[in-house]
């Protein structure tokens, strides 16, 4: 990307305190031209894109199908008709909350961003907006592949970028993430990682069991569990996590 025409100005003060000064030599000036924003506004735009999504996705449930209900029976036979896309909407809404989830973690450690980082996020919220929209084709078109198949592709979209971000925020040459040690670093690398490799799990099992198949996710804890014991996630020794 090429560099911002405000990148000779000062430095903007962190949106979680002042900006750490880049360090001397030709790195701290590399970093010093390529560092020109504070997160405020771009946390305040992720945050208003996922609370639209969020939102947007109960415009997938309707009444409208119901026609006239007389009994009790009746009505919870309708509203057994529609339990797919509810369950839809449901698996959506919890799949953006932990991606916001995810956001919130990650920039808790990211005061300063480049041009990369910016872009990078915009892509991963060209994602979030999409979800409301293959979530409705996952529910009229589940009976073909590929109305089966694009919702688990947007997410592994949105989860792409997501570890694309954090890999180029942690890289030590940048000095973008402060106030989390090297093993958190490393934790939130192989989390990332982990996250995307069972959303791109997710895909070809969506084509033989559709929606089901993002309960995939529900094993998180256990990949995590089997990850820490093999060493590959690291203790920490603040506490810290990043995703």
């Amino acid at each position: 990307m090429p560099s911002s025409p405000d990148a000779e100005k000062p430095e903007p003060e962190g949106a979680h305190g002042p900006a750490t000064p880049p360090a001397a030599g030709p790195a701290g000036a590399a970093a010093d031209r390529r560092t020109v924003l504070s997160t405020r506004r771009l946390e305040s735009y992720t945050d208003g894109v996922f609370a639209i999504a969020a939102t947007l996705l109960v415009l997938n449930l309707s009444i409208d199908g119901f026609g006239t209900v007389r009994t009790d029976a009746g009505f919870v036979h309708q509203v057994f008709a529609v339990a797919p896309s509810i369950l839809n909407v449901v698996i959506s809404f919890l799949l953006l909350s932990v991606l916001w989830l995810i956001h919130v973690r990650q920039f808790e450690f990211i005061p300063r961003v480049d041009t990369t980082i910016v872009w990078l996020n915009n892509f991963r919220l060209l994602g979030v907006v999409l979800v409301p929209f293959t979530t409705s084709l996952n529910d009229e078109f589940s009976r073909f592949l590929l109305g089966r198949t694009l919702l688990p592709l947007n997410f592994v979209l949105i989860l792409f970028f997501s570890t694309w971000q954090w890999f180029h925020a942690s890289s030590p040459r940048r000095q973008l993430v402060q106030g989390a040690s090297a093993e958190a670093v490393h934790n939130g690398r192989v989390n990332s990682v982990s996250a995307l490799a069972q959303a791109v799990c997710v895909v070809p099992l969506a084509t033989l069991i559709g929606s089901a198949a993002f309960f995939l996710f529900a094993l998180d804890p256990l990949i995590n569990r089997v990850l820490r014991r093999t060493g590959v996630v690291r203790p920490t020794p603040d506490g810290v996590v990043v995703d």
